[in-house]
């Protein structure tokens, strides 16, 4: 009896040893969460503005995660970082980096257009502003470009105008009993006992080359005759160059020798005129 009552004794022990070793805690090694790393990565792309680098990882994770719902948000982070760096090119100036990166947004959320609306919307008006700013530019440079040919035209009529004049002249001082030297000229539109004289220019706000020429051909005889200094009073300062070109090729047609003291004054507000001052009589 008591033989059998130590070898239970013993089974039971056995049996309490085993029981205890199933229940010992077992220290098993985890497998590293492959996605949380690759999410925590595009955190920091994100985070550190390189769009570019998250766009990579952003799609190697839709490859290998395609159903985890945290993809869509992150896909949205990225188009509206990708907005944010359009506007600031498009701030800038730098309408084809901004244009790049609205494409790059809507590629990332087609399914919401109006996301991207504003941001579209400043750049078309941008683009806008750009081609009127250089449609005007090319308007203005063929404006001047006219401007230019018509004085060159100018000059080389009244050049060809002088040397006919002088050739006749030459003639006639062939001819036998030449007829006396004229007299002196008469002022045509200036005071000569004045300091200064003042002769408007309306035609020149109407564009009347005509009239403007012909008043600049009595203004010559008198900027000739008394050694005129002139003042061109304009509004604008390509006003002042017709002006003067116009002037110097009649002064040179009447006296090829003098070359007049031609000063400019800017004035927007007040009608053009000439201000002569005769330096002394003929």
């Amino acid at each position: 009896m008591k033989s059998f009552a130590s070898r239970c004794l013993a089974l039971l022990a056995t049996a309490w040893l085993l029981a205890a070793c199933q229940q010992a805690p077992q220290v098993a090694a985890l497998p590293t969460d492959e996605l949380v790393s690759a999410f925590r990565q595009l955190d920091r792309s994100l985070a550190a503005g390189e769009l570019e680098a998250a766009e990579a990882r952003l799609d190697a994770l839709q490859q290998r995660a395609g159903g985890d719902t945290r993809l869509e948000q992150y896909q949205r982070q990225l188009a509206e970082a990708y907005l944010q760096k359009g506007q600031q090119a498009l701030q800038s100036g730098d309408l084809d980096s901004a244009t790049t990166a609205l494409s790059q947004a809507r590629r990332l959320m087609p399914q919401a257009p109006a996301l991207t609306t504003g941001l579209d919307g400043a750049i078309a008006q941008a683009r806008d502003a750009e081609l009127d700013a250089a449609d005007r530019a090319h308007s203005a440079a063929e404006q001047a470009a006219a401007r230019a040919e018509e004085a060159r035209q100018e000059q080389a009529r009244q050049l060809r105008l002088a040397a006919e004049r002088q050739a006749a002249a030459i003639r006639r001082s062939q001819l036998p009993n030449a007829p006396a030297a004229p007299a002196a000229p008469r002022a045509q539109l200036i005071d000569p006992g004045a300091a200064s004289s003042a002769i408007p220019l309306p035609m020149l706000d109407r564009q009347d080359n005509e009239g403007l020429r012909n008043l600049l051909d009595r203004v010559a005889a008198d900027v000739v005759a008394y050694r005129c200094a002139v003042r061109i009073e304009v509004r604008q300062a390509k006003d002042y160059q017709w002006v003067a070109a116009l002037l110097n090729a009649r002064v040179k047609r009447l006296d090829p020798s003098f070359s007049p003291q031609l000063t400019q004054a800017l004035k927007p507000g007040q009608v053009p005129q000439l201000v002569l001052s005769p330096t002394h009589r003929p």
